[in-house]
């Protein structure tokens, strides 16, 4: 059974429109016209329980409106949501219990207090008991390797740790549906890495559902066998993130070292030119004439190295994207 339904969630913002100069800000006092932005429209989709699901969008897109709907931050204009058997909108203690939302950009650690400190605080709010408090603490510390941590001001920790601890603090309760709105922000190579891990691991062990949004593909290929796409507040996607690629990007990479540099204009007809860096040449290539294009590429030009690979995933979302659907 789905643990998250949405049909038709729309969410329209009244936005004043004001003249320039003296008498635009006089009749802009005295008497505002409105127009509506329409962040999101009529978006509709079911998510299973222990789904990780990846929710991208350019920025603007409606990606975090939408979150904030499906958290009940913010009473959707129109259409239904249920998430956990609860409407969100109503703010339910026990749907509460049930959900968490980590936005990277923001925090809920007091800054100049010991972490365990803030861990305290939410296992009050949430009436965890003592003796189940400790052991949760116990498991999110040897998962998030925090070990010695929590003891120090969250102005001590690194931006790394104190992504974890903000982790722990929102999983504490022991929520079914983690909502992530980019937790990997702003994190260095190693930290987002670590992240990852954490959250795969914290998926396959308590089964709870993720939707994910984030700048990072790799958090998306990581994690996220689903991917849903969101452009000017429309679902224009939700499928596998391999189904995707197969029919967005019907072309390989093909990179190729040459012995000596020649112009682009030289190169074009083997394909289409993504790059060209001193001796180093990228090329897309129809898939069906991938072998022809290979052997004539080899053929003709004096390569000192050749590689076949897929395009990166960002490339292809960007293309997605700039498009605007997907058939």
């Amino acid at each position: 059974m789905p643990i998250l339904v949405a049909e038709n969630l729309s969410k329209v913002y009244p936005v004043a429109v004001k003249e320039p100069g003296i008498k635009g800000t006089l009749a802009h006092f005295i008497r505002r016209n409105y127009r509506q932005v329409n962040a999101v429209q009529n978006v509709s989709f079911e998510i299973n329980a222990g789904e990780v699901v990846g929710f991208l969008g350019a920025n603007g897109a409606g990606k975090t409106t939408t979150l904030k709907m499906l958290t009940g931050l913010i009473h959707p204009s129109g259409g239904k949501v249920r998430v956990a058997g609860f409407v969100p909108f109503r703010r339910q203690e026990a749907f509460l219990q049930k959900i968490t939302l980590v936005m990277g950009q923001k925090q809920q650690l007091l800054w100049d207090l010991p972490a365990i400190d803030s861990l305290n605080i939410n296992a009050a709010v949430y009436g965890i008991p003592e003796d189940e408090y400790r052991k949760r603490i116990g498991e999110l510390v040897e998962m998030l390797s925090l070990q010695g941590k929590l003891n120090q001001p969250v102005r001590k920790l690194s931006l790394g740790e104190r992504m974890k601890a903000e982790l722990l603090a929102a999983l504490l309760h022991h929520p079914q549906v983690l909502f992530l709105d980019e937790p990997t922000l702003g994190l260095d190579v190693n930290a987002q890495v670590s992240v990852r891990d954490f959250l795969r691991e914290y998926n396959q062990r308590y089964q709870a559902t993720i939707i994910l949004t984030s700048h990072y593909m790799a958090d998306i290929t990581a994690l996220c066998q689903r991917v849903m796409l969101i452009h000017a507040g429309q679902l224009i996607y939700d499928g596998k993130l391999e189904s995707l690629l197969d029919r967005f990007a019907p072309y390989r990479e093909v990179k190729v070292e040459l012995a000596q540099p020649l112009p682009a204009e030289k190169l074009v007809h083997y394909g289409e030119v993504e790059s060209v860096e001193g001796r180093e040449v990228r090329f897309l290539v129809k898939r069906e004439t991938l072998t022809r294009t290979v052997a004539q590429i080899l053929a003709e030009l004096e390569v000192m190295d050749l590689t076949v690979t897929d395009p990166p995933v960002e490339e292809v979302i960007g293309r997605v994207f700039t498009a605007g659907v997907v058939e």
